[in-house]
């Protein structure tokens, strides 16, 4: 048995996986989440804020406590979608590194898709393959096609924190902005297709903070329970509803919705939004919501 402790440091959130994995058996022993916002600005700026930095840092230190206590044998440390466009990186490789002793992988788009692919499918053992993964993260988002291992994956830049920074400048968002932010993810989305074939799966699963949350809204839930959104199957037409709700909503009704992270009360709109476009030109009925994403591939990785 290995222990190990895998941290997913996205454009939004910060998270932090310590499992037990021998052969394939797979036993969580922590997961916890900070939103950080570490892209804050890193659209417009190309480059990380001050104060992300510290936000971020402060957050990864805090896990080094969990990982030492836990006596945790190998870590993983991956940066998505903010480092790679951020010119000032190394400040953070370098804040990483002097905490955790390990230096943070910068992955790409095509690495990401294959372990968000790896944690989305690991379990469903082909049940419903081939499968489409969509990861909407804070900065990108993934779509990633394949049966036992991803045939075809594109990384395209309409995350909810960008898509937020970029078009949805007020909540809730004037109409103009909500069409600009169409025909900006549209075209984001097109160009995937040119290149996964999002129309051709027998499932959509969608991974990731956006997506768990409109399901936890399809389910009306009283709180979040991951328990009760992992695998759960939402219609598309509920998500193009919840997806509306939320352009409509003001920012302390969204926060008053008792399954609603502090974190994502400015981006789920358009993260919903993201969704929601995703549904509609992949002609998928339904989606299933799944908590078991990149960091549960990062996780599978260092046990082999």
């Amino acid at each position: 048995m290995t222990r190990v402790a895998a941290i997913d440091c996205g454009t939004n959130s910060i998270r932090l996986l310590i499992a037990d994995i021998e052969g394939d058996s797979f036993r969580e022993v922590n997961r916890t989440m900070e939103i950080v916002r570490l892209g804050q600005g890193v659209d417009k700026n190309k480059a990380f804020h001050p104060e992300a930095l510290e936000r971020t840092l402060k957050a990864t230190e805090e896990f080094s406590h969990e990982i030492a206590r836990r006596g945790v044998q190998r870590i993983r440390f991956c940066a998505t979608s903010a480092t790679r466009d951020a010119t000032n990186r190394n400040l953070f490789i370098d804040g990483v590194k002097a905490i955790l002793g390990v230096e943070p992988e910068v992955i790409s788009g095509e690495e990401e898709a294959r372990l968000s692919f790896m944690g989305a499918t690991k379990e469903l053992r082909g049940d419903g393959a081939p499968y489409l993964v969509i990861d909407i993260g804070g900065g990108s988002t993934e779509f990633v096609f394949g049966s036992t291992e991803v045939e075809f994956s594109k990384s395209q830049n309409i995350g909810c924190v960008r898509m937020s920074e970029r078009h949805l400048l007020t909540i809730p968002p004037q109409q103009l902005d909500i069409e600009r932010a169409i025909a900006d993810i549209d075209e984001a989305i097109l160009g995937a297709a040119a290149h996964v074939p999002i129309s051709q799966a027998s499932t959509l699963i969608a991974v990731a903070g956006t997506a768990t949350t409109v399901a936890a809204a399809a389910l009306e839930l009283e709180a979040y329970d991951r328990y009760s959104i992992h695998l759960a199957r939402i219609s598309a037409e509920r998500a193009h509803e919840i997806s509306q709700r939320f352009l409509r909503m003001t920012r302390d009704e969204i926060a008053a919705l008792p399954y609603m992270h502090p974190g994502r009360v400015d981006v789920i709109a358009a993260g919903s939004l993201v969704l929601s476009r995703i549904l509609i030109h992949s002609k998928a009925q339904e989606f299933v919501a799944s908590e078991s994403d990149i960091l549960d591939g990062m996780a599978w990785s260092l046990a082999h």
